[in-house]
C-alpha cells in the first residue's frame, strides 16, 4: 500500500485549496469581483502564485504516485513534501518580490524531476532487464 504517498497528495491538494483560499481573500481585500483575474498587483501575484501551482500539479502528481509505485513509497513521499516545501518558499517571495522566485522554483522543479526521472529510470530498467 502506498499510505504516505496518498497522504503526501492530499497535502499538495490541501496546500493548494490554501493557495485557492489565498486568491479569494486577495480578490475581497484588493477588489477585484470575479471573474476578474487583473487589478492590484497584489491580487494578480496571488492570482499567479495559485495559477503557477495548477500549471505544476499535473507533473507532480503523476511523478509521485509513478515514483512510488515503480521506485519507493517513502522516497516519493520525501519528495513530494519537499515539493509543497518549494511551493511554499516560492509562494513567499513570489508575493514579496516575483524576481526572488527562484529559489523556491529550483526546489521544486527538481523534486519534480527527480520524480519523473526516478520512474522513468526505473520502468526502463524493468523493460531492459525483465520485471
Amino acid at each position: 500500500m502506498f499510505y504516505l504517498t496518498a497522504l503526501t497528495s492530499l497535502a499538495t491538494v490541501l496546500f493548494y485549496t490554501w493557495l485557492g483560499y489565498r486568491v479569494a481573500r486577495a480578490r475581497m481585500t484588493y477588489g477585484v469581483p470575479a471573474p476578474a483575474t487583473t487589478g492590484d498587483p497584489t491580487f494578480e501575484r496571488h492570482y499567479r502564485i495559485q495559477m503557477n501551482t495548477l500549471e505544476w500539479l499535473p507533473i507532480q502528481i503523476v511523478g509521485l504516485w509513478m515514483f512510488a509505485i515503480y521506485v519507493s513509497d517513502l522516497g516519493a513521499a520525501v519528495l513530494g513534501v519537499i515539493w509543497i516545501i518549494g511551493r511554499a518558499i516560492y509562494a513567499r517571495a513570489y508575493l514579496a518580490e516575483p524576481k526572488s522566485r527562484t529559489a523556491g522554483f529550483v526546489i521544486q522543479l527538481s523534486a519534480s524531476l527527480l520524480l519523473c526521472l526516478g520512474a522513468v529510470g526505473d520502468i526502463f530498467m524493468r523493460l531492459v532487464l525483465g520485471d
